[in-house]
């Protein structure tokens, strides 16, 4: 089937060289000595192109660097080839980060700018209980205490969640997932891959994405100048409160995440991160504006818990 879908869209004779997968279900492979540079992307069920599709078209035709659709079939594309090095491989190689994330901001700052497109979902606050709770109650905290919470807790979460992100509801294109991994530096605009998640929120979701990053340090003076650009670019106001607001759910859900890839998945190199994770929660729910969160945490999650389970 995918050599069929192959040779229908010009590939046919190309090379096909697997990449290295992410925490998802897709898998990609370059595509070498096609009619020009591209990806194959094979996505199973519940993996679904369709959204990948219909925002790469919208974002492209608004002069986001995002791929081109080379072709697309039930769990197939062929997306053009952005590039062949990420900025976090650059990073990894040494490479000055000032530069890389002052553009990176710049075309996060460009994507905000997107008016979304019809039917894109939402990611405000009920997703992000239920996400929340979809890894700290039932993957990292029967991991650490033993046993699940009560329905209590999970009621309590849920009103410490709402009173620290209702203030901050968005209406912007949110990416999700924009950090180094998922971009490519070019000349011109920044790439920008993986958008298949895109949905409508509030854009200091992707701002704390980039800048705290759960995979890698950040210099706190790389971060400062990041964040002074992208308030200059865009006029955001209230930008630190709306940050560690959501900086505190995020951290929360993906520090709990790396214990559901590690013993769902059978993927626990994603355990490294861990420490990270708690590390920047603690920093963020020393904002005001974390409070309610940070109250469930102090009379649930003792400092000498917040980490893997063991």
């Amino acid at each position: 089937m995918i050599e069929a879908f192959l040779a229908t869209h010009g590939f046919g004779a190309a090379q096909r060289a697997p990449l290295p997968s992410d925490a998802s279900f897709r898998r990609y492979e370059r595509l070498l000595d096609g009619p020009e540079p591209a990806l194959l992307v094979i996505a199973p069920p519940p993996e679904d192109v369709t959204p990948f599709v219909t925002l790469a078209r919208h974002l492209g035709a608004h002069g986001i660097a995002v791929p081109r659709i080379l072709g697309e079939a039930p769990g197939l594309m062929i997306v053009q080839d952005l590039g062949r090095r990420t900025m976090a491989e650059m990073l990894d190689e040494g490479a000055d980060p000032a530069p890389l994330y002052q553009q990176a901001v710049a075309a996060l700052a460009a994507w905000h700018a997107v008016p979304p497109p019809a039917g894109v979902p939402a990611w405000g606050l009920a997703e992000m209980q239920r996400t929340t709770a979809a890894t700290l109650l039932d993957w990292w905290w029967p991991a650490m205490f033993g046993a699940p919470p009560g329905d209590e807790i999970r009621a309590e979460l849920n009103a410490a969640l709402a009173a620290m992100l209702a203030p901050f509801a968005g209406g912007a294109l949110v990416h999700r997932d924009y950090f180094a991994a998922n971009l490519i530096p070019r000349q011109g605009a920044m790439g920008i891959i993986d958008i298949q998640d895109a949905a409508i929120g509030h854009p200091a979701y992707d701002l704390v994405s980039l800048v705290e990053d759960a995979r890698r340090d950040i210099p706190a003076g790389v971060r400062d100048a990041a964040v002074a650009r992208y308030t200059a670019l865009t006029g955001a106001q209230e930008l630190h409160a709306a940050m560690a607001v959501h900086a505190a759910q995020r951290h929360l859900r993906v520090a709990a995440l790396w214990v559901r890839l590690a013993r769902r998945d059978h993927k626990p190199h994603y355990l490294a991160h861990g420490p990270r994770c708690w590390a920047m929660l603690d920093r963020a729910l020393a904002h005001p504006a974390c409070t309610a969160l940070a109250g469930f945490m102090d009379r649930h999650i003792p400092r000498a818990k917040r980490a893997n389970p063991p």
